[in-house]
């Protein structure tokens, strides 16, 4: 690291993933005291998911510092290594690690929907802005630093090598939340040695790769990933939370002209006219006291909505994989029947991911830039991962999501209501099958 970037005194954050989290860069230290990242200890990283996992209700903060910390790991090995890695670019590796996440809008990505805009644009526009603490920060290192900061996150940089340590298969950010959801919700099988990814890891033909002998590590970090998509981000539960959720910002955009904004920035949001400040200024805990107050609000949807969520009255599911537009149809007719408005109480929740990205094509060059390789020392050549291995072959494979149909529990529960759209959504599923 060049001696112009450190501090006059090692800042220290003691962490549950990494033990501790070094800061010698005055840059990175400005960055983190700004007051678009002191933001980011006011939303959840895991949005929704407390209501299943108690513990998980760790920040965006504590795991954009995290990523930072990782990015750091990484560039020391290299440098001990030996490594051809541009280290005139290791500030900018770690300060757009440090910011990836400094537009991330409230409750996860449930806000994103009703503002029609990615946390990544917002992202960019805050390292961007004149008048934001961080781009002040950025353009006091270099004028010009806050754009290149800005195409890293955008993946425009022209430097490949600083964008895929960032954002890739095998990055910094994949590397911290994966470890960091699985130790605070405390489940284990979203554990993996990240020491040894770190050690294993390094920079060919500009890509980050690994090893040959590190093929099992990685095997370990997909199938972490996997397990951790299955058992916590898809779980039906913080998933009825989420839904829920967005039922709530679908009605207040609705209804916003009629009901009691507590916060000025509410009105922009649902009015489809917010800038700037007014995304800054809207947390989790802003749209929770929004919600706690709503539950006495003159919409009566809007009320029992709010109040379901607050109390985690939240809505029951049905496996829902396959159905037609009738059959929906009919269901939402048996909601109506028992006076719930459809578009907010009979609710299809699809969810899924890629877990390893990859196309190869005739020479066994990747189509994609998320396609995982091994450097073969003794061919001196890039191998990509799943040809190797069953375990990443068959998770390269993988394209099976979830959906389910979420009601009101007494919806569920009612005597006729309840096996009737049971029976509806069997009937249809042995029809497809």
């Amino acid at each position: 690291m060049e001696s112009d970037q450190m501090t006059e005194e090692e800042k220290v954050f003691k962490d549950p993933v990494h033990g501790y989290i070094y800061v010698h860069d005055p840059v990175i230290w400005a960055l983190i005291n700004t007051r678009e990242m002191q933001r980011l200890r006011r939303i959840r990283q895991l949005g929704t998911s407390s209501v299943t996992y108690p513990g998980g209700d760790h920040t965006r903060f504590s795991h954009s510092l995290g990523v930072y910390e990782v990015i750091r790991q990484i560039l020391l090995a290299f440098e001990r290594n030996g490594y051809d890695w541009p280290h005139h670019l290791d500030r900018l590796a770690m300060v757009s690690g440090l910011l990836h996440d400094v537009g991330h809008a409230a409750y996860s990505h449930a806000l994103e929907k009703v503002i029609g805009m990615r946390h990544e644009t917002w992202s960019e526009r805050i390292i961007l802005d004149p008048a934001t603490e961080v781009h002040q920060v950025l353009e006091r290192v270099d004028p010009g630093f806050s754009q290149q900061v800005a195409d890293v996150i955008g993946k425009r940089h022209a430097n490949s090598l600083v964008v895929s340590v960032v954002s890739g298969q095998l990055d910094a950010d994949r590397l911290d939340y994966l470890m960091r959801d699985s130790i605070f919700t405390g489940v284990d099988y979203g554990k993996f040695d990240l020491a040894r990814i770190i050690r294993i890891m390094l920079p060919k033909e500009g890509k980050i790769v690994v090893r040959r002998s590190g093929l099992h590590t990685v095997e370990a970090y997909l199938l972490a990933r996997y397990f951790m998509y299955w058992q916590v981000y898809f779980h039906p539960v913080s998933r009825s939370a989420e839904v829920l959720l967005r039922a709530i910002l679908s009605r207040a955009q609705e209804v916003y002209a009629t009901v009691f904004m507590p916060h000025p920035s509410l009105m922009g949001l649902f009015s489809g006219k917010i800038g700037l400040d007014d995304y800054l200024a809207i947390d989790d805990s802003v749209l929770m006291n929004a919600f706690n107050v709503w539950q006495k609000a003159s919409d009566s949807v809007l009320a029992d909505l709010c109040t379901r969520l607050v109390e985690r009255h939240l809505f029951k599911y049905v496996e829902y994989p396959v159905s037609s537009l009738q059959v929906y149809q009919e269901i939402a007719c048996d909601v109506e029947g028992m006076g719930y408005d459809s578009r907010y109480y009979c609710l299809v929740d699809e969810t899924g991911t890629i877990y390893y990205d990859y196309y190869l094509g005739e020479e066994g060059t990747s189509g994609k830039e998320g396609a995982l390789f091994l450097w073969d020392e003794e061919r001196g050549q890039l191998v990509e991962m799943s040809r190797l291995s069953k375990p990443i072959s068959a998770i390269a494979r993988e394209r099976q999501g979830v959906r389910r149909l979420y009601l009101p529990e007494e919806v569920l529960a009612h005597p006729v209501v309840g096996p009737r759209i049971v029976q509806r959504i069997q009937r249809d599923r042995d029809r497809f099958h």
